[in-house]
């Protein structure tokens, strides 16, 4: 079964920082386009960042350039997203995905592997 799984969402004072963890199973995350989006209360949910296959190109959603950093362990089969400079407006739902083929991962795909999501709260 293919899967992955985020974790290490939790409160966080403004300006703070937070390493968000997504572990995947079942297939080599190496091999996939992926990528975190996120959901706050009330809002559609949208794409923060999406890194293609063995490295490829890396692209973020304007309000997070320059903050969030996407990664991958590949060792460890893992990716996350580094937030920094963290504000009020960053607090949402935080969903790893990963998808085959040579697209980023998508609400519009079937294919698309999703978490089920992690909480970020940025309050003080």
């Amino acid at each position: 079964q293919l899967q992955v799984v985020e974790s290490g969402g939790k409160l966080v004072q403004p300006g703070g920082s937070l390493r968000l963890s997504c572990a995947a199973s079942g297939f080599t995350l190496e091999d996939y386009n992926v990528g975190w989006f996120r959901q706050a209360p009330g809002k559609e949910r949208e794409r923060v960042s999406c890194t293609s296959k063995r490295g490829g190109t890396t692209t973020y959603a304007v309000s997070v350039k320059g903050r969030f950093t996407i990664s991958r362990n590949i060792t460890k089969n893992t990716m996350y997203l580094r937030m920094t400079s963290l504000k009020a407006e960053d607090t949402a739902d935080y969903y790893c995905a990963a998808r085959g083929g040579s697209s980023c991962p998508s609400e519009r795909d079937d294919s698309t592997i999703w978490g089920q999501g992690t909480q970020v709260t940025v309050s003080s």
